[in-house]
Formats: C-alpha cells, sequence, structure tokens
C-alpha cells in the first residue's frame, strides 16, 4: 500500500540576502535561522519568533511591508531511513508553494514553481536517504519580483488596485483590497509529505455524480493511474464502492485510464439547506495488482451526494434569468460572499472555518459564494459545506484586473483550472463554476479597452479556455462566463434585465432607499460598510482618543472615501453624530437598514429575482467594512438581521405602485396562512387604526395584501408609524427619515438576571425604542448576544442572553443599550437590577 511520511516537522526559515536586503529587515534575520511551520508563511514564523509586531494592529502593516519584498529560504533534513524499504518509487508532493520558489534535494534542482493555486510532485526514489539527512531546501522569491518581471515581459494591463496581482497566480488580495491589508506572503502553505508506493499509484479520480428520472443514482469515476516501470507489464484491478453498491474494472498491462460505473438504487438526495436532509454516501476506490487483490496498492475516499444541478438562465418577456434548480425545485438563493477568513490564511483551520460556516447556516444563508481574488479553499472548506447543506458557488480566481492571456501565465492558468475543478467536483455542495469577478464589466465600464490597445486581458480565459475545462473536466455542473455577466457579448455585462448582476451604485453614491428603483435578476453582490465590533476596533487600534477619523481608524478603512461614503450614508436619515459611540451605533444601524431595504424589494420580486448573495459574509482582519462577521469573528448587528431577511418567510411593508402593501414572501415548501395585524401607531403607543387581514401565500410564492387607506395614511406621518405582526414576524414602516420623526426619549427598564455561562436581559420599553441594540462586547470583550435589532412598542419586552458576561455591574448596560430614538442617544433607565 501507498505510505505517505508527512514532511512537518525540523524546518526553518532564513532570509535570503543573495539579491539585496531590506533596510527594515532586523539585525537577528541576517546570521540565524528561525523554527518554521509547515504549513505555514514567513509572517507567521516571524510573529512567532517575535521579530515583526502584529500587522494587524495600528499602523503595523505598514511597518511590515518589507517581508514581501525580500526572498526567504525553508530548510530541513530528510531522516537517514526517508527511502522506505520495499517500495519502488518515493515521491517528494507539495499540495501548495507561495508562490514563487525553486526546490533543491541534496543541492540538486528539483524543479521551479510559479503558482500558488497548485500542487507539485518529484520523483526522487533513491536520493532521500544516507547520512545524516538529505538536505531539502525550497527557496522562495518575493512575488513582487515574478509579477513585476511578467509585467515587464508582457506589458501592463489595467488593475482596480496599484498592485501587480494579475501578473502573477497567487492570492490576490494578498497584495491588498478595499477591505484588507498589504500582506504579501510566502512559504509552504499546505502540506507536504513523501509518497513511497510500487507498481501503481492513483494519479487523479474524476468523480461524475448524476441521479436518473427513477432515482437511481450513479457514479462514473474516471481513472488515471501512474506505473512505475516494472508495473507498466501488471493487469491492475480498481474497483468502486458507494455505500453499499460496488463495481470493479481491470486495467490491462500498459493501460493508464479506466472507467468505473456504480449504481444506487432509489439514492437519497443531497438537498441545500432548507430543502431538505443532507444524504452523503462513502465513495471508496482500491487499486489492486490484479493477480494480487488482497493487497491495495492505493486507495482514495471521498464522500458524494446525488442532486441535479442545472441554471436557468431562459430568456422571457423581461430579459433573461439566472435561476439555480436543485433536484427540480427552482431556488431563490440566499447568500453570501465568502473571501479568505484571515489575511495569512495559513491561520485558518478546520475549527475556524466550522465556526464562520456554521455562523452563515444559522443566519438562513443556503449559499456561499467563494469569491475570485482569494483562493479555492482546503477540503475542510467544502466539507462542511456538504454537511451543512451550503451550496457553493465557486470563481476562478480572477478579480478586479485585466489578466494577460500569453505564457508564462496561459499554461500555468489552464493547469490551475484543471487541477482544481478535479479536486472539488466530488463534493455535492459544489453548484456553479464562475469565470471571473468584475473582469468583463470592468473591461466595458472601467476604461480599460483604450489602455489595453488590443492588448489580451482575460477574455479568452472566461469564454474559452475555462469553459473548455469544466466541460471536458466536470461537465455535471453549470458553467458561468463571469460575475457580473449577462450571458452575451452582444449586452452589457451589468444589465440588470439578464444573468448576474452587481450593485454597488448605491453604496457609493446614492442613498440605500435606492435599491428600490430597479429588479435585476439575481444579485450577485451588493453592500453597505459599517465599523466592526467596538472591542474589536479598540484591540485593533490604540488611538486615544478613538475617533472615526484618527488615524488608527482611517488606517483600518481600506475603501476610497469609506468613512465620506458613511457619512453622505447618514446624512438622509440621521443628523450627524457628535461622537465616535454614537458613529458606531448610527453606522452599524444604517448598514442593517440598506441591506434590509435591499433584500426586501428583491425577494418581494421572486420569481423575477432569483437570488441575492451580500457581500460580505467575513473580514480577514479588523476593519470598517461591508462584512456581518468582523475580524475578530464578532457579530456585527447585520449578522442578526440576516436570520430575518433570509428566513423561509418574510414580511415587509412596500411601497407599489405608490401604494403601501404588506408583502408576505414565503420561500418554505408548505403553504402559509394566517392572519396579520396591521395597526398605524402614534409615538405614545395609541392606536388610531388597526386590522387583521388574512395571509394565504402558496409554496415557495410570494403575496401582496391591500391595505386600506385608514391604516396606510397618517394623520402626522411625524408622529406615526405602521406596524405588521404575523407569525411572530413584524414589519414596520415609518413615512419619513428619523431626523424628521418626533421620537420620544428612549426610556426602559432594564432587568439582568445572571445564569450559567452568562446572564440575560429584559428590556422593557416605557416608550418607542426603535432599531434598540445591546452591544454585548461593552460589557466584557468576550460577551457574545443572541439578536441584534429589535424594535419595542411601549410596554412592550424583549429578552437578550448574553454569553461570556456573568451579569456583574449591570451600571455597565447604560452604555450599551442604544436606541435610535435622540439620534442614537443612550437609553434612561427606570431601573436596573438583578
Amino acid at each position: 500500500m501507498k505510505v505517505s511520511t508527512p514532511l512537518t516537522d525540523g524546518w526553518t526559515v532564513r532570509l535570503d540576502t543573495t539579491r539585496h536586503r531590506p533596510d527594515q529587515a532586523p539585525d537577528a534575520l541576517l546570521d540565524a535561522a528561525l523554527p518554521a511551520a509547515v504549513p505555514g508563511c514567513v509572517h507567521t514564523d516571524l510573529l512567532a519568533a517575535g521579530l515583526i509586531p502584529d500587522p494587524f494592529l495600528d499602523r503595523n502593516e505598514t511597518d511590515v511591508a518589507w517581508v514581501g519584498r525580500a526572498d526567504w529560504s525553508y530548510r530541513t533534513r530528510l531522516d537517514a531511513g526517508a527511502d522506505a524499504a520495499g517500495h519502488e518509487r518515493t515521491d517528494l508532493v507539495f499540495d501548495g508553494l507561495d508562490t514563487v520558489a525553486e526546490i533543491r534535494l541534496g543541492g540538486e534542482r528539483l524543479g521551479a514553481t510559479r503558482n500558488m493555486h497548485r500542487s507539485y510532485r518529484y520523483d526522487v526514489t533513491g536520493r532521500t536517504g544516507g547520512g545524516p539527512g538529505t538536505l531539502l531546501e525550497v527557496d522562495f522569491t518575493s512575488a513582487y519580483q515574478e509579477a513585476e518581471r511578467v509585467r515587464d515581459l508582457l506589458g501592463p494591463r489595467p488593475n482596480a488596485y496599484s498592485e501587480p496581482f494579475n501578473f502573477v497566480r497567487k492570492m490576490a488580495s494578498s497584495f491588498g483590497w478595499d477591505w484588507g491589508p498589504t500582506l504579501v506572503t510566502a512559504g509552504i502553505w499546505r502540506s507536504a509529505r513523501l509518497e513511497h508506493w510500487s507498481v501503481a499509484r492513483l494519479a487523479e479520480v474524476r468523480p461524475e455524480v448524476t441521479v436518473g428520472a427513477d432515482g437511481t443514482g450513479r457514479v462514473r469515476l474516471r481513472v488515471e493511474v501512474e506505473r512505475t516501470e516494472g508495473g507498466a507489464a501488471r493487469a491492475l484491478r480498481a474497483v468502486v464502492r458507494v455505500g453499499d453498491a460496488e463495481a470493479g474494472v481491470e486495467l490491462p498491462p500498459g493501460a493508464t485510464t479506466a472507467d468505473v460505473d456504480v449504481e444506487v438504487p432509489d439514492a437519497a438526495l443531497w438537498w441545500p439547506r432548507g430543502y431538505g436532509d443532507q444524504h452523503l454516501y462513502a465513495c471508496a476506490l482500491t487499486l489492486t495488482d490484479a493477480d494480487a487483490p488482497a493487497e491495495p496498492l492505493d486507495g482514495w475516499e471521498r464522500r458524494v451526494g446525488f442532486r441535479t444541478v442545472e441554471l436557468d438562465t431562459s430568456a422571457d418577456a423581461a430579459g433573461s434569468g439566472f435561476t439555480l434548480v436543485v433536484n427540480g425545485v427552482r431556488t431563490f438563493v440566499r447568500g453570501v460572499n465568502w473571501i479568505p477568513d484571515d489575511a495569512l490564511i495559513t491561520r485558518v483551520d478546520a475549527a475556524r472555518y466550522r465556526r464562520r460556516l456554521t455562523q452563515a447556516a444559522a443566519a438562513g444563508v443556503d449559499l456561499v459564494r467563494v469569491w475570485g481574488g482569494g483562493v479555492y479553499e482546503s477540503e475542510d472548506f467544502y466539507d462542511i459545506c456538504d454537511e451543512l447543506g451550503l451550496m457553493v458557488w465557486q470563481d476562478f480566481l480572477f478579480a478586479c484586473a485585466a489578466y494577460p492571456e500569453e505564457e508564462p501565465l496561459r499554461s500555468e492558468v489552464e493547469a490551475e483550472a484543471r487541477e482544481n475543478v478535479v479536486r472539488l467536483m466530488p463534493h455535492a455542495s459544489l453548484v456553479l463554476w464562475n469565470g471571473n469577478n468584475e473582469n468583463l464589466w470592468g473591461f466595458c465600464d472601467w476604461e480599460w479597452e483604450p489602455q489595453l490597445a488590443g492588448a489580451s486581458w482575460g477574455e479568452g480565459y472566461y469564454l474559452d479556455v475555462l469553459p473548455r475545462v469544466v466541460a471536458a473536466t466536470d461537465p455535471t455542473r453549470p458553467y458561468w462566463a463571469g460575475s457580473p455577466w449577462s450571458g452575451s457579448r452582444d449586452l452589457h455585462p451589468n444589465d440588470p434585465a439578464h444573468g448576474t448582476s452587481h450593485s454597488w451604485e448605491v453604496w457609493n453614491r446614492l442613498d440605500h432607499s435606492a435599491y428600490r428603483d430597479d429588479v435585476p435578476r439575481f444579485v450577485a453582490e451588493f453592500g453597505w460598510q459599517a465599523p466592526p465590533a467596538h472591542a474589536t476596533l479598540r484591540r485593533a487600534v490604540t488611538d486615544d482618543p478613538l475617533t472615526p477619523d484618527s488615524p488608527g481608524v482611517l488606517h483600518h478603512q481600506k475603501a476610497e472615501d469609506g468613512n465620506g461614503k458613511l457619512a453622505r450614508g447618514l446624512a438622509p436619515h440621521f443628523a450627524a453624530p457628535e461622537d465616535y459611540d454614537t458613529w458606531h451605533y448610527l453606522t452599524q444601524v444604517n448598514q442593517v437598514r440598506a441591506v434590509a431595504t435591499g433584500v426586501e424589494h428583491w425577494r418581494a420580486h421572486w420569481p423575477h429575482c432569483a437570488g441575492v448573495i451580500l457581500w460580505q459574509l467575513n473580514d480577514c482582519w479588523p476593519v470598517t467594512s461591508w462584512a456581518a462577521v468582523d475580524g475578530d469573528e464578532r457579530e456585527k448587528p447585520l449578522y442578526h438581521e440576516l436570520g430575518r431577511l433570509y428566513a423561509d418567510r418574510l414580511l415587509t411593508l412596500r411601497r407599489r405602485d405608490g401604494r403601501l402593501v404588506l408583502t408576505a414572501v414565503n420561500q418554505s415548501a408548505t403553504p402559509w396562512s394566517c392572519a396579520a395585524s396591521v395597526r398605524r401607531l402614534d409615538v405614545h403607543g395609541a392606536v388610531p387604526a388597526e386590522q387583521r387581514v388574512p395571509v394565504d401565500v402558496p409554496a415557495r410564492a410570494v403575496a401582496d395584501i391591500e391595505l386600506p387607506d385608514t391604516l396606510t395614511t397618517p394623520d402626522d406621518p411625524r408622529r406615526e408609524f405602521l406596524v405588521a405582526d404575523a407569525d411572530g414576524l413584524r414589519a414596520v414602516h415609518f413615512a419619513v427619515p428619523d431626523r424628521q420623526f418626533a421620537y420620544p426619549p428612549a426610556e426602559a427598564v432594564v432587568k439582568v438576571t445572571r445564569e450559567d455561562g452568562g446572564a440575560r436581559v429584559t428590556v422593557t420599553a416605557h416608550t418607542l425604542l426603535r432599531d434598540l441594540l445591546l452591544q454585548a462586547d461593552r460589557l466584557h470583550p468576550d460577551a457574545r448576544a443572541d439578536r441584534g435589532l429589535v424594535t419595542l412598542l411601549p410596554g412592550e419586552s424583549a429578552e437578550v442572553a448574553v454569553a461570556g458576561w456573568d451579569g456583574e455591574a449591570p451600571e455597565a448596560l447604560q452604555g450599551a443599550l442604544r436606541a435610535v430614538n435622540g439620534s442614537g442617544a443612550p437609553i434612561l433607565f427606570g431601573d436596573a437590577s438583578r
């Protein structure tokens, strides 16, 4: 059987000054090698040695910029017994090298790499043993040097940022983004090992998983083997087992490919979360010598799920749609965009993936889009998505730039694409391959065409190379050329009437009410910024005083004119905040309001609009951004709002044809029938008008419910508002902006009850409390609240469970509880007791 020996121990890293020595490099690096972690990167090694400051804090990012411009050498010695006895062949395997590297063994060059997103294998048979251990060296050249070399060779290409990430196959966001730091890493970022084998090994396994009309699940495994010289004359046998079903095939001497088909009658289907269960089957392939079937040569095992996936882009009277159809069911996608969860990506482990993806599922998310400026994530990510029923939209790794199509990049792109399609295609959660992020759009709208003057820019990748790779390698899944993309060169790529759209004009230039101005067929990106949790910002920034525009806070705001856009977004709704605490609260409220405006509007137009994908779920460091979960893993109020916006059933009050209607959205599989209580109230809780109206919505449908003028026409819009309640759901509507509404000062009674592991805070409103928020991290940095914004009518109560705070010093709630009343001023407590 093939034997693997992990190469995780005994590594060191040294600054290579052969080409140049960065002036900022500490003297301790000049004559000494440091212990190195594999997998890992040079930044994490330098942090562990205490030789660089934490780049996530204050402005330290700029102080460590030299690291990305330097060259580094990783070394270890292989054990004298590394040549495993009894095996014909030994391979040195790297699952990922970041990025530009030369590998030497015993002083002899094995090869060079130029791509972070590929694996590498070298035959080292007979060269790993003897003496005190053979020296293995992996020397990394700065990715900047390679990118600049290729740029000089092929000519400049336009780019949304100033860094040359489009000239090297490396995680683009390492070079900085409008939410991320510039930390250009290097290192052995995925596992390294020696593999010892004889006769033959499994070089590639591609499972094509389908479901027949009769419910029979079918797995066709396309198998490629590599043989040793002695194994070429041997007959081989490949046996596949899926659940209780089994099939086999013989490979005659010399053959290196075979197909094995397995059928599973009445296969239990894999469904996205909210549509059914996530049935997964163990799929195991064993390769043997045909003359010795009891002694396996190699094995491969994954989990597969039986489901069908179609992308319906049919033309209709309004344009052409973009609807994911899973197991024959048309879905409204409730998605989030995913970026690398840490700028130093090797720190993201399986437990962290599970925390973040579990958060997504708990918020009602059913699809995660892996954005094209990051990485093809680890198996852990996709395994967890399989288990949780989170569909995965996978971008190929091209983002916000023109990419040359000539060598040395073209062959790297094709090899990278094919390898990662093969690696990821076993996963039932993977439902779509997408060619790029915003590059087709950029060519049309970002003045690229005149700058390019006829030079290649990536179109050939998106419309030729990548669809060919997918069609030949993974024919069971749809491919889409880009996001946004309207499906044709004859259409503007970001035409909301066709395909996928990105809605960024609103955040950049307009009030969030402008989301209601159109109804795209599918919103693949939209979002609104807010700062991270207070404790996250306070940990990362030591400015004293902390203000919205203090130096450290501004350094942790990477978007162009980001704070200006935050201020302009607040202006139509609130008076300008006079202090940091009010700014922090109101910008988080406005993020919630903005996203809610878009999602409620687009969900109300199902099936014309078939999905929204929020930008973004997560952050990669402490930063003001569009994320719902910040860089210290704290949930912003937006995260909790997603639970309401992405629930199967949603209630909203909205204008249709100039009239206010109650819209009930039902994405569940069963009809929704109940009575809604609709009330017109004044600020003191009086009810000038009310009515119960029937709510009857078929499964996976939307219904608009007409309301009488007596409800929708206030006597005084500055003092009255509308509330609709049904089945525990609530919708509110205010006819005027907050700054014009006559809110009473916010008053409440607050009670704290201590519980095991935390406390329960009960707030009883004496007045209308709009968008009440308990900021738990202001009670203790480790505290978490189980809910976000809530609007209470006079006399109503809300309970907030707080984990990580023992309920001591309840007076601290005075600064942690706020409501929109009084433009976000603290609430006046009638009582605070426990």
